[in-house]
C-alpha cells in the first residue's frame, strides 16, 4: 500500500489524474462549449477562437500548435518534471478533444451549457492540477513569466482572459461573450473546489501563555498533533511559545472551544491548505 506521500508522487497515479482530467475537460469543452460557440478561458479560448475564425483544423490541433512554442521556452525555463508531466497533460487534453470533437452533450439552453460545460471543464481542470503536472497551455506561460519578470501567476491570468474576451467582442455577439465568462467564473470555483476535496485542511497558529497546557490538551482531548514554534513579542520582547497543528472543518470548532477555555485571551489563527503531505502532524507527540 502506497502513503498518502508515496501516491502523490507515484508516476501511475499521476499519470492516472492527468488522463481523467484532460478526458472531462475535453468532454466539456467540445461537447457543449464548442457546440454553443463559447470560449473557455487559457489557451484552449485561443484556439477555440482560431477554429470558429478559420474553419481550419480542429480546436485539438489548435490547441496543440499554440503550445508547442510555450513547452519549448519552457524546456528551458521550467522543472523538467513539470514540465513532462504538462507536456504529457497537453497531448492527452489534445487527443481526447479530437475523439469528443463529435459529441454533443445534448445541453441546449444557453445559461445551462455555461453552467454545466463550466463544471465539467473546471472538474477536470481541478483534477489535473491535483497532479504534480498541469494541462499546458496558460500554466506553462505563467511560470516562465513568473520566474522571468516575478509577474504573479494568478494576475497573468486574469489580465490573458481580461484580454481574450475583450477582444472577442469584435468578432462574437455580446450574449455568447457572456455566457463564456460564466463559464470561465463557474469553472474556476469548481477547480478551486476540487482541489480542496478531501484534502482540504486548516492550519491553525495559538498565541497564549499556556501554549504548552493547549498543546497538551489538543494532543490528550482532540488525538491532534501539535508543534511549538518559537516566537518574540513584536512590543513586549518576551519570548513566546505558538502552538501550529493541522486539523479539518470538523475538529476546528472543538479545538476552538478547548482553546478558549484554557485561555479566553488565546490568539487563535486560522489558515486554508489545501496539500498536507506525510504523517508527522498526526503522530507527534508534545512533551
Amino acid at each position: 500500500m502506497f502513503t498518502r506521500k508515496e501516491l502523490a508522487y507515484s508516476i501511475r497515479w499521476n499519470l492516472l489524474l492527468l488522463t481523467v482530467g484532460s478526458a472531462l475537460f475535453a468532454l466539456g469543452a467540445q461537447g457543449i462549449v464548442a457546440r454553443h460557440g463559447f470560449l473557455t478561458g487559457g489557451i484552449y479560448g485561443i484556439a477555440l477562437l482560431a477554429w470558429y475564425h478559420t474553419h481550419l483544423l480542429t480546436p485539438a490541433a489548435w490547441y496543440l500548435l499554440c503550445n508547442i512554442p510555450l513547452f519549448a521556452l519552457g524546456w528551458l525555463h521550467v522543472g523538467r518534471r513539470f514540465l513532462l508531466y504538462s507536456l504529457y497533460g497537453m497531448l492527452a487534453t489534445s487527443l481526447f478533444a479530437e475523439v469528443f470533437k463529435n459529441v454533443d452533450l445534448g445541453v441546449h439552453d444557453q445559461l445551462y451549457a455555461a453552467v454545466a460545460s463550466g463544471v465539467i471543464c473546471g472538474a477536470g481542470g481541478g483534477i489535473m492540477l491535483r497532479s504534480l503536472g498541469s494541462g499546458g497551455g496558460l500554466d506553462v506561460a505563467a511560470i516562465i513569466l513568473h520566474k522571468r519578470f516575478g509577474l504573479g501567476i494568478g494576475r497573468f491570468g486574469f489580465g490573458f482572459n481580461a484580454v481574450l474576451f475583450t477582444a472577442s467582442l469584435v468578432s462574437m455577439p455580446v450574449d455568447t461573450v457572456i455566457a463564456s465568462l460564466i463559464q470561465v467564473f463557474i469553472a474556476a470555483v469548481t477547480l478551486e473546489y476540487v482541489l480542496a476535496l478531501f484534502n482540504q485542511r486548516k492550519v491553525v497558529f495559538i498565541i497564549s501563555e499556556h501554549s504548552r497546557r493547549i498543546g497538551h490538551d489538543l494532543v490528550s482531548e482532540l488525538g491532534q498533533g501539535a508543534t511549538f514554534l518559537q516566537g518574540r513579542g513584536g512590543y513586549s520582547g518576551d519570548d513566546r511559545e505558538i502552538v501550529m497543528t493541522v486539523t479539518n472543518n470538523v475538529q476546528l470548532k472543538r479545538m476552538e472551544e478547548l482553546v478558549f477555555t484554557v485561555d479566553p485571551e488565546a490568539l487563535f489563527i486560522v489558515e486554508n491548505t489545501f496539500t498536507v503531505l506525510g504523517g508527522q502532524f498526526a503522530r507527534r507527540k508534545v512533551y
